[in-house]
């Protein structure tokens, strides 16, 4: 089995990939409610920053910075998860060594992580996280994605309410460098 490593570091900011096992499911925004009651409430019990964030039919990306103190998002992902999957009737294909364990067949096991390095490592994966339902051709534009925190940038002023229309992938500069 591979050793996978995560990168723990207290205080710091997260860019999170997170997939259903079905991929070609809609559950993550066809239950929207019970997804932002799950998230809503791991930040009660487990407080963290939702800088970013954008829900796409099959997966999730978002990006949380930690209390300074504090460097443990996978018990948030694990809580989130698991309070996501209790509101769901269970009828999704379980492997014997899921069933084995006692876990539900909803979510990818694992999750993707990056520790961002920067403000500029941190401006980009929010235009990645917001560019993400055009890029997966759900809308043309970000402002005509309903499950994203790019209306809050825009009212913040981060973006210009046109950002992010349709373009060349070549020419985005976005994610991971």
């Amino acid at each position: 089995m591979a050793n996978y490593r995560r990168n723990f570091v207290a205080g710091g900011s997260f860019f999170f990939t997170v997939n259903l096992a079905d991929r070609r499911s809609r559950l993550l925004t066809d239950k929207i409610d019970l997804l932002r009651g799950a998230i809503k409430d791991t930040r009660a019990r487990l407080p963290f920053i939702l800088d970013a964030i954008v829900v796409l039919p099959d997966h999730l990306h978002a990006i949380w910075t930690l209390r300074d103190e504090d460097d443990d998002y996978a018990i948030r992902w694990r809580t989130i998860k698991s309070a996501f999957s209790r509101g769901i009737e269970p009828t999704e294909r379980r492997s014997t060594s899921r069933m084995a364990k006692g876990e539900r067949g909803i979510w990818q096991r694992r999750y993707w992580e990056h520790t961002l390095k920067d403000e500029r490592d941190f401006e980009r994966h929010c235009d990645y996280i917001h560019f993400n339902p055009v890029k997966h051709g759900y809308v043309g534009a970000a402002k005509e994605w309903a499950f994203s925190s790019f209306h809050q940038f825009v009212e913040r002023g981060v973006y210009p309410v046109g950002w992010g229309e349709r373009i060349n992938d070549d020419e985005s500069d976005f994610g991971e460098r």
